[in-house]
C-alpha cells in the first residue's frame, strides 16, 4: 500500500470479523510504534498486549465508547512512563505518534482498527492503572482495538483550504 494512500484512507473500524490476528502480524505493529519519533529520543511508550474478555468488559463498563473491544481480536494498551520522558507532557505527545503510527501499520497490514482516547481522563486513566496493574509511574494513553474489518467505510473529503495560512494568520 502506498504511503498517501495509507494516510488518506485509513478509518476507524469498530465492526471487526471473528478471524483470529497472528502474534507476528501484532508485533509488526508494536515495531511501528517503537519507530515513532519522540521528544530527544526518549520513547517514553511501553504496550500490553491483550485479549481476556473480562479485561475488554471492564473497560467498556468505565468507557461506554469502546464497545468495539469487544469484537475485536486483539487489543493494545500504549502507556508512557513518567520517568522516561523528555520533560512533564512529552509523554502523551509521544504517545500520540505511536498511536497513529501503529494505526497506520494496521492498516497498511488489512487489519481495521480504532483509537479508543484514555488520556486525558484521569477517571479513564486510574481505571485502566487498577484493571493492568499498572507500575506507578506508568500512565495509560490509548487502546487500540485490532481485528479483520467487517465494515467499509468512505473516505469522507477533508482537505480545507481556508485552514491554510502563510507566514501570519
Amino acid at each position: 500500500m502506498e504511503l498517501f494512500d495509507a494516510i488518506l484512507n485509513r478509518r476507524s473500524i469498530r465492526k471487526f470479523s471473528p478471524e483470529k490476528i497472528h502474534p507476528e502480524i501484532v508485533n509488526k505493529i508494536i515495531r511501528a510504534g517503537m519507530y515513532a519519533p519522540s521528544a530527544v529520543n526518549k520513547q517514553p511508550w511501553h504496550f500490553i498486549i491483550f485479549e481476556d474478555k473480562k479485561t475488554i468488559q471492564s473497560i467498556i463498563e468505565i468507557h461506554q465508547s469502546s464497545v468495539m473491544l469487544a469484537e475485536s481480536s486483539k487489543a493494545i494498551l500504549i502507556c508512557f512512563d513518567e520517568t522516561l520522558q523528555h520533560d512533564e507532557g512529552y509523554g502523551p505527545i509521544d504517545c500520540s505518534n505511536a498511536t497513529l503510527n501503529m494505526l497506520l501499520a494496521a492498516h497498511g497490514l488489512g487489519l481495521g482498527a480504532c483509537w479508543v482516547g484514555i488520556y486525558p481522563r484521569h477517571n479513564r486513566m486510574e481505571a485502566l492503572h487498577k484493571i493492568f496493574d499498572l507500575p506507578k509511574t506508568i500512565k495509560a494513553f490509548s487502546v487500540i482495538a485490532l481485528g479483520y474489518p467487517a465494515e467499509n467505510k468512505e473516505v469522507p473529503e477533508r482537505f480545507k483550504p481556508e485552514r491554510i495560512h502563510y507566514e501570519k494568520w
